[in-house]
């Protein structure tokens, strides 16, 4: 039984086989997302919140599904168990492309782009007594490159590649995923992680806070050449003390967050998604930090790979946004 038929099943009982409209009709729609403490998760929970305040007059119910993470989600979307997903912009750009992490699979022609999201800095993090001041301090020390699945295994992959380096350069590489690299980093079993991730973020803020941890910059000649070279790559900072014990700005680089989906996601649905997000962006960017500087005139078009989706292409121009 697929994630989607569990969900309305469950959902019809909960309804009590009540007799329904037909125009009021319950569809559902699955958000795929990431580690429950990361920015994701949130931002889901609030495109869900958005969508179900007016579920009355489109019958769409909105669940998040915690995940993997972006390739995750784009795999999951192809299979047809999720019907939008969060992609970090360069997943979404290998996945339309065929490149990179999805070279064997092939170009995914029926991916299309909703729209993207808040900028999320790839973030390193040090535990206080590793002695770690620079990138290149974590060579023989035990460091977390993320689970498999993750847009932060894919990007982390493409970092060391540049470097020159292999997983084997770490004395220990784990592969945690997000909610789990935290509590390792201060239990002292890895010295080190790295993270794409919207700031403020949970996950930054408990290590930081319950141990002290460090950020650490991401630069040099291998940074360069990626910003250089790859166009859903920009040098971004994240801002001094906003977490504890990091009182400094920390220079990094960083992707888009972007909301995907498949040909196969019906347009009227994502074009009631989108609806709900801008008819009330100002309470959707209220509804966690890293939203609040958003603008609709980026989210149409920066970190954009696929195609628009045809449902939300109808409410972009609609609003003038795209021709």
């Amino acid at each position: 039984m697929n994630l989607k038929t569990t969900l309305a099943l469950a959902a019809t009982f909960a309804l009590g086989l009540s007799a329904v409209p037909a125009a009021a009709q319950q569809k559902f729609l699955t958000i795929g997302t990431g580690g429950v403490t990361g920015v994701y998760y949130a931002a889901g929970g609030a495109i869900c919140r958005l969508v179900n305040k007016d579920r009355a007059k489109h019958g769409i119910r909105c669940s998040v599904e915690s995940t993997g993470g972006s390739v995750f989600n784009v795999n999951t979307i192809k299979a047809g168990e999720l019907d939008l997903g969060f992609a970090q912009s360069d997943v979404q750009f290998n996945a339309a492309k065929g490149q990179a992490q999805f070279k064997d699979a092939g170009a995914y022609g029926d991916l299309r782009a909703v729209f993207s999201v808040h900028p999320e800095p790839f973030t390193v993090l040090a535990r206080k007594e590793a002695g770690v001041k620079a990138f290149t301090d974590f060579k023989g020390k035990r460091f977390n490159v993320g689970n498999p699945g993750s847009g932060t295994r894919a990007s982390m992959e493409e970092l060391l590649a540049a470097m020159s380096w292999k997983p084997a350069d770490f004395s220990l590489a784990s592969e945690l995923k997000a909610d789990e690299h935290g509590p390792a980093l201060c239990d002292g079993k890895i010295d080190g992680f790295f993270y794409g991730v919207g700031h403020p973020s949970a996950n930054i803020q408990d290590p930081t806070t319950s141990c002290g941890a460090q950020l650490v910059p991401l630069t040099g000649p291998a940074v360069d050449k990626l910003v250089a070279d790859k166009p859903y790559y920009a040098k971004v900072s994240i801002p001094g003390g906003l977490y504890p014990n990091n009182p400094n700005p920390t220079p990094t680089y960083g992707v888009l967050a972007t909301v995907v989906a498949s040909t196969k996601t019906p347009a009227d649905t994502v074009y009631q998604v989108v609806k709900a997000v801008f008819d009330n962006f100002e309470e959707f960017k209220k509804l966690h930090p890293a939203l609040a500087h958003l603008s609709p005139e980026n989210m149409v078009k920066n970190g954009i790979s696929a195609p628009l989706h045809e449902g939300a292409a109808r409410f972009y121009r609609e609003k003038g946004w795209i021709k």
